[in-house]
C-alpha cells in the first residue's frame, strides 16, 4: 500500500526524528521547508529540505572526498558538527575509493552514524559516472543494513561541486533506493532525501511521484 502527503511549514528551529507513525510533522532547520512522503511496502520514503546534521536518525550519508579529510559543502558541515571523533576515525582508513562507502560513528550529531560515501566527479557523462554515482548510493544502503540501521538520510550526492546534472543525479539516487528497497523489504522504516535548497527537494518529489508511485 502506498500513499503520499505534501506539506509546506514554516520556519521553525527543530531536531527532525524519524517517526514510526506519523507521516506528516514540521522539520528543518531555519528557512521554509518542503516535505514529501511516500509509503512504499515498509519504508517510508522522505524529501525534506533541511540541515541534515541535525537529524536524529540511525545514519546519515557524507558525501566526501576520497581522502575522507573533510572539505566544503555538507562533507565540511558533517565534520564541523560531529567535531573532531570523525576525522580521527576516518585517519584508520585509507581513504575511500569512488563508489564505495566507509562506516564511524557521529560524533556531535544526534544520528549515531555517518556513512562516508564518494560520488563521481562529472566529467560529461562518458566515464561511468551513472555507475559510479550508482554504487554510492548502493555501497552506502548495503554499509546500513550490515550495521543494522533503520532510518537512513541522504545528501545530493555529486551535484555539488562535482558538477553531476541534477535531473540525473536525483534520478539515479531515488531509483537506486527503489531498488534496494524491492530487494530487501524488511531492512529501512525510513529512507530521507535531505536537500539544501527547495529547488532540489521539489525535484527529489518529482523524481519520487514519477519512479515509486
Amino acid at each position: 500500500m502506498r500513499s503520499t502527503i505534501y506539506t509546506y511549514t514554516t520556519p521553525k528551529e527543530h531536531i527532525y526524528t524519524a517517526s514510526e507513525k506519523h507521516i506528516s510533522q514540521e522539520v528543518g532547520i531555519g528557512g521554509d521547508c518542503v516535505e514529501h512522503q511516500t509509503i512504499y511496502g515498509k519504508t517510508k520514503i522522505t524529501i525534506l529540505q533541511g540541515d541534515i546534521t541535525k537529524l536524529k536518525v540511525d545514519a546519515i550519508v557524507n558525501a566526501a572526498s576520497e581522502r575522507l579529510r573533510g572539505g566544503g559543502g555538507v562533507d565540511g558541515a558533517i565534520h564541523r558538527a560531529g567535531g573532531l571523533q570523525i576525522l580521527e576515525e576516518c585517519k584508520k582508513y585509507a581513504g575511500c575509493p569512488t563508489g564505495e562507502a566507509r562506516l564511524t560513528s557521529a560524533g556531535n550529531m544526534p544520528s549515531k552514524y555517518v556513512i562516508h560515501t564518494v560520488g563521481p566527479i562529472y566529467r560529461g557523462g562518458q566515464n561511468k559516472e551513472a555507475y559510479l554515482l550508482e554504487s554510492a548510493y548502493k555501497s552506502s544502503l548495503k554499509m546500513a543494513a550490515e550495521n543494522n540501521v533503520r532510518t537512513i538520510a541522504f545528501p545530493f550526492i555529486s551535484a555539488g561541486v562535482y558538477g553531476y546534472p541534477k535531473e540525473e543525479a536525483s534520478g539515479i539516487a531515488v531509483e537506486t533506493v527503489k531498488i534496494f528497497i524491492e530487494r530487501h523489504p524488511d531492512v529501512f522504516d525510513e529512507v530521507i532525501f535531505c536537500c539544501f535548497s527547495e529547488s532540489d527537494s521539489l525535484l527529489f518529489a518529482d523524481k519520487v511521484k514519477i519512479i515509486f508511485e
